[in-house]
């Protein structure tokens, strides 16, 4: 009997020493899952076209992380950025997403400028249930359930800021942009609004994004004379633009801007005159707390010149919401935090901001800045309150937008 009580106590013994053991190991693995870094995927160009305008962005998204370490991280962790390199190419930009979230296990991406890379990229983060972050006013005609667009929709810039051309600069349009997606859709939605206040498109030009031959539109522009010109030029091509417009004695023909933003202005000192103009969301002498802590946060580490613009309040602005929703939901996968971030609000540096459930576009204001020498927009007009995104505008179908962006994309090859 003595036997088989010594042999009991042994097997006891064992079992006590595996279950000792495997909360040991699970204790150990727990602890050690708890303090990995939350790694946060950032999608932009260092070299390209591009670079000028996205490496800003980068700096932007790795202050903000920076702050939010500083009180602690997320849910007891660290954030970690995992950066690289788009290279101002959509393919590459897409075989990047993929490797981010399939290599790199990051948790979230934040990143592109151009549609034609976001485009690029949405098929990816859809594929495996990820979360892109996408911070640049757009075209619209877009919706998607793994993207978070932080930038403005077409009634948040393209409309609001075509009507009050109209009305205050005049009838007779100048179109002007790069030759991809953004600006041949943005000018299909002018021409619907030019016709329906009875104004003119006199012309409609192209050049390939980066290009800096001017002549022949400038040549254009001196014999047909617009009211404005109203310009979706994007990257360094706007260097030359209104370099040649200065050369020409045209600083009397007004521009109005979708995509020039602050930190680009202070480069192009030809631009720097009261006859440019933009519409955006966020302009860096907004006079708020919020606003006045925020550039103050970039200024401390970029120094006190550099220049802060809507692409880099929507960068930043889009990562606080992703953290608040982390928070919310008390997780970092990618699905979970999508479904949360639905209704989120937050009090960012251009006034209160929310997420509409509807689209997961941002509930943003319409500003309309006009240049001054110093290199930044004076605001000159404001919406009273903050503007519900329609990605899809009211006046056709949502079936007949889609046939219509698909017909863009087909004929232009993008």
């Amino acid at each position: 009997m003595a036997v088989k009580s010594s042999f009991g106590l042994k097997i006891l013994a064992g079992f006590t020493f595996l279950i000792v053991l495997s909360v040991l190991l699970f204790t150990q693995y727990s602890r050690r899952s708890e303090i990995q870094p939350i790694r946060i995927g950032i999608l932009h160009s260092l070299s390209g076209i591009m670079a000028e305008n996205e490496k800003i962005l980068i700096d932007t998204l790795l202050i903000t992380m920076d702050g939010i370490n500083e009180k602690g991280g997320l849910l007891g962790r660290k954030l970690e950025a995992v950066v690289t390199d788009s290279r101002s190419d959509p393919n590459h930009a897409s075989q990047e997403a993929e490797r981010l979230i399939r290599e790199e296990k990051v948790e979230v991406i934040f990143g592109c400028w151009t549609s034609a890379c976001r485009k690029a990229v949405k098929p990816v983060v859809e594929k495996y249930n990820h979360l892109l972050f996408y911070p640049i006013q757009y075209e619209g005609l877009e919706q998607s359930d793994n993207i978070v667009y932080t930038g403005a929709a077409p009634n948040q810039q393209i409309i609001p800021g075509t009507i009050w051309a109209i009305e205050n600069l005049g009838h007779r349009i100048y179109l002007l942009g790069s030759d991809y997606i953004y600006p041949r859709t943005a000018n299909f939605i002018i021409r619907d609004i030019a016709n329906a206040k009875n104004a003119e498109i006199i012309a409609e030009q192209y050049l390939p994004l980066g290009s800096d031959d001017f002549d022949e539109i400038i040549s254009q522009i001196i014999k047909l004379r617009p009211d404005v010109i109203i310009n979706t030029v994007n990257g360094h091509s706007n260097h030359s633009f209104f370099l040649r417009k200065y050369q020409a004695g045209l600083d009397n023909i007004p521009v109005i801007s979708f995509s020039i933003p602050e930190e680009e202005l202070a480069k192009i000192p030809f631009a720097n005159n009261k006859s440019h103009y933009a519409v955006w969301s966020y302009f860096q002498n907004m006079n708020n707390p919020i606003n006045h802590k925020f550039v103050e946060q970039i200024q401390q580490r970029l120094g006190p010149e550099q220049a802060i613009g809507d692409p880099m309040e929507a960068s930043h602005i889009g990562l606080l919401l992703w953290a608040q929703t982390v928070e919310n939901a008390q997780s970092t996968t990618p699905g979970i935090v999508y479904k949360a971030i639905s209704e989120q609000s937050l009090n960012a540096p251009q006034g209160i901001v929310s997420i509409d459930g509807n689209n997961h576009h941002l509930r943003k204001h319409v500003c309309i800045g006009q240049a001054q020498p110093n290199g930044q927009f004076d605001i000159i007009w404001r919406t009273d309150h903050a503007i519900s995104p329609v990605p899809f505008p009211t006046y056709r179908s949502r079936p007949e937008w889609e046939e219509i962006i698909k017909k863009i994309a087909k004929e232009g090859n993008y």
